[in-house]
């Protein structure tokens, strides 16, 4: 597998990079991860935005990520499987669920433990105005 890091040079490229080769050695892949600041490799891919990860010459992330995000991408890349991870409850008032369904709910082992949470307002302008 090879992992490319592609931006500009700037201090989240680089940091991606540094969370890419992390997540590399803690899940034990074998994947070679490559920075590069060629933004000519960006256009090719059609992206318009920095940094990009792609994953065997495709993008699968645009922007900064954090550990797990990275871990879960190349983990799903890898193995065609989304990396599970561990769950634990909330306070009510974290975001401990990842999954698209599951946002904005509490979580804990299984499944029934999640509750809904009240929907936060957001204003028109994008914000908790």
């Amino acid at each position: 597998m090879k992992i490319q890091v592609i931006g500009s040079g700037c201090p989240t490229c680089k940091n991606l990079y540094e969370l890419t080769k992390t997540a590399v050695k803690e899940l034990g892949v074998e994947a070679e991860v490559e920075y590069s600041t060629d933004i000519s490799k960006i256009i090719e891919m059609g992206v318009m935005q920095s940094p990009v990860l792609a994953i065997d010459g495709k993008p699968v992330m645009v922007g900064s990520g954090n550990l797990d995000k990275i871990k879960e991408i190349i983990s799903k890349s890898h193995t065609g499987k989304a990396l599970v991870t561990e769950k634990k409850c909330c306070s009510g008032d974290e975001e401990c669920c990842s999954d698209k369904d599951k946002k904005g709910k509490d979580c804990c082992e299984g499944d029934d433990c999640c509750k809904d949470k009240p929907e936060e307002k957001v204003c028109s302008c994008g914000g908790n105005c």
